[in-house]
């Protein structure tokens, strides 16, 4: 299956799990998983959430830095790096650069 983000609309998600400013999400729903690329304006954040109702969630940083908040770390990620979080596990990511923070998620439904 090949996805062409582009053909897929982008939402404006206005503080997205009781985050920051604005997550801006192309979201392809599968039955078996989300898929999805998403920005983060410079400051903006997705607020702390859980993976209890799905197979956790697999982020790759595709360009700019931040952090995500894991097991009550503070985890810098930056382009090219790869933040997992498992099932029945929390986490948030926050865009705490001056740039755009776009990733690439995957988040297996079960």
């Amino acid at each position: 299956m090949r996805i062409d983000f582009t053909s897929v609309p982008e939402q404006h998600l206005e503080h997205f799990k009781g985050g920051e400013g604005v997550f801006h999400a192309r979201i392809v729903v599968e039955s078996d998983a989300k898929i999805l690329k998403g920005r983060l304006d410079a400051g903006a954040s997705i607020g702390l959430h859980c993976h209890d109702s799905d197979g956790g969630e697999i982020i790759r940083i595709d360009s700019g830095r931040g952090y995500v908040l894991y097991e009550g770390e503070r985890i810098p990620l930056e382009t090219g790096d790869v933040h997992y979080c498992p099932k029945n596990h929390a986490h948030s990511l926050v865009n705490d650069s001056d740039d755009e923070l776009s990733f690439f998620a995957v988040i297996p439904l079960t």
